[in-house]
């Protein structure tokens, strides 16, 4: 790294990092585009998604995503570090088998002792004309692979299914008020379209991280992705990247035209879903989770939503339906906040409940006590 490398502020990366991700104002794009950019949005729970483009899109509605999906123009499936995600068809398709060796084939490895005896080999082509036949569900699945496999352990079996294919869970899975159990059939079949073989090179898919998450470290690359040894990537496209350091004197590569607004520039109080990606897609998370909050957006395995004040993670929020048919957001901050913030806050929670609760009687903002 050059040794005049210039350097990024933390509040600077925060607010490169919120740009990329429609965060500092909410973008006149098209839910399937806003998919594409963000190279696909967590969809560990089937609202988040629609939680994610609230608060990042202008004049966006629930339903245009609902119908995306309906029409096979994104999908839910299995791609970075393992976990579902929503993607547009073409990434499906691409990013599947890219990501492979960064999460199926890791969580594989875990479940392999639990499949002694089970030829890999037999059990994804079984899988494959069962799901191709017809969409199945998970413990429909299961059931037909221990008619082959007896003696197997159940949940193995369809762990090693999901890994070893690449599985889409099909609609009415994930649509907006609608959702159903989850089946699933191969991206092939969904989409009438092979998946890339053999997989890409990373290098395309390192331009789009940097463009939704950047400026970045190759380790946050690879936080983001769940691959290791990215960075002959990087190398082959330094010279067509720009290389910065974060005070911690680590080297961040970046697009050239990439923006890197100033790190003055106000950033509006957002509430985000569980899982959100600009939470989980660097190795150096203290860019949007200041320390004294680190983890605290966690219980156990389960993620919490959470609100950004100042571009930063400040606190948490739950929504709860009220007797009347009302729907209350109740905000539980990690910090004493200003009348000012409390506003913008109240602001915002009315504009996300008239996008995901236009139906319900009455919009309403509660504040809890701030958690200890």
């Amino acid at each position: 790294m050059p040794a005049t490398a210039p350097v990024l502020t933390r509040r600077a990366l925060n607010r490169a990092t919120l740009a990329r991700q429609l965060l500092l104002r909410r973008e006149a794009l098209s839910a399937e585009e806003a998919v594409r950019r963000l190279v696909g949005l967590q969809a560990q729970n089937t609202k988040p998604p629609y939680y994610a483009l609230a608060a990042r899109l202008d004049g966006f509605r629930p339903e245009e995503l609902s119908a995306l999906m309906e029409s096979r123009a994104v999908a839910r499936m299995v791609t970075m570090r393992s976990t579902i995600h929503t993607h547009t068809a073409d990434d499906c398709l691409t990013l599947r088998p890219l990501m492979q060796a960064g999460g199926p084939d890791r969580e594989l490895k875990v479940f392999r002792k639990r499949l002694a005896g089970v030829d890999l080999d037999r059990l994804a082509g079984l899988s494959r004309e069962l799901v191709e036949e017809r969409p199945r569900s998970v413990k429909e699945l299961r059931t037909l692979l221990l008619a082959e496999w007896p003696d197997a352990d159940p949940l193995a079996l369809t762990v090693g299914a999901r890994c070893l294919l690449p599985l889409v869970q099909v609609t009415p899975r994930g649509l907006w008020e609608r959702s159903g159990q989850v089946e699933l059939t191969t991206a092939e079949r969904w989409f009438g379209r092979p998946v890339a073989d053999p997989p890409p090179a990373p290098d395309a898919t390192v331009r789009r991280y940097l463009a939704a998450f950047g400026p970045a470290s190759v380790k946050d690359t690879q936080a983001w992705s769940g691959l290791t040894g990215l960075r002959p990537a990087f190398e082959r496209l330094r010279p067509e990247l720009l290389v910065f350091r974060d005070e911690n004197g680590t080297e961040l590569f970046d697009l050239p035209d990439a923006p890197r607004p100033d790190a003055v520039v106000p950033a509006p109080p957002r509430f985000l879903p569980e899982f959100d990606n600009l939470l989980l897609s660097h190795a150096d998370r203290t860019r949007v989770i200041p320390a004294a909050f680190h983890s605290r957006n966690w219980t156990g395995n389960q993620a919490h939503r959470t609100f950004l004040v100042d571009g930063f993670l400040t606190g948490v929020w739950r929504p709860e339906t009220d007797s009347d048919g009302g729907l209350t957001i109740v905000v539980e901050p990690f910090r004493a906040l200003s009348r000012s913030e409390r506003a913008a806050l109240e602001e915002e929670a009315a504009l996300t409940l008239s996008v995901v609760a236009r139906d319900a009687t009455t919009h309403r903002v509660r504040f809890a006590p701030e958690a200890g």
